[in-house]
């Protein structure tokens, strides 16, 4: 970056490898390794003109305080979920080819998805069209929804990680 500037590095999921140090077992020590060159790069006694370094996470409890100090990550911008409002504009984007039922009514839908991530408007959308493919209907119904919310809602079996969008 510093020989291509002016660029910018993002960096999604920077919880990856910029997590919380602790004594860790030989298969972290190359994520260690890798956070301790970013905090070296970033340590603000060399000032990176020209580049500019964005690190976006949904888990902000896990970095490493060190990444959030000034002349590192020093600005933190909190996107939250959506309201219901944002969540009725990101089920229209979802559901824009979709057969919908005319009796379907998105309002009802946004109001049941409450705390939802964007992605999971999205999954939930999926689901509803299997739902309903899986039935041979020609139209999603409010059923369908009702039940893709209950499934990527749903929290998965003992032993298997969580995913929800």
């Amino acid at each position: 970056a510093k020989e291509k500037q002016p660029a910018i590095i993002f960096i999604d999921e920077i919880d990856a490898v910029g997590s919380h140090r602790f004594a860790t077992a030989n298969g972290d020590r190359e994520v260690q390794r890798t956070m301790m060159q970013l905090l070296s790069e970033m340590d603000g006694f060399h000032e990176l003109k020209g580049v500019k370094v964005i690190g976006a996470t949904n888990r902000i409890d896990m970095i490493d305080p060190a990444l959030l100090r000034p002349g590192r990550f020093d600005r933190q911008v909190t996107i939250p979920l959506p309201d219901k409002d944002g969540r009725r504009k990101i089920f229209e984007i979802h559901a824009a080819r979709m057969s919908l039922d005319k009796k379907l009514d998105i309002d009802e839908i946004a109001a049941l998805t409450e705390g939802f991530t964007g992605a999971e408007i999205k999954s939930a959308c999926t689901e509803a069209g299997m739902f309903a493919l899986r039935q041979n209907k020609k139209k999603i119904e409010l059923k369908d929804f009702s039940d893709a919310i209950e499934k990527v809602t749903a929290k998965p079996p003992a032993g298997q990680p969580e995913h929800r969008g």
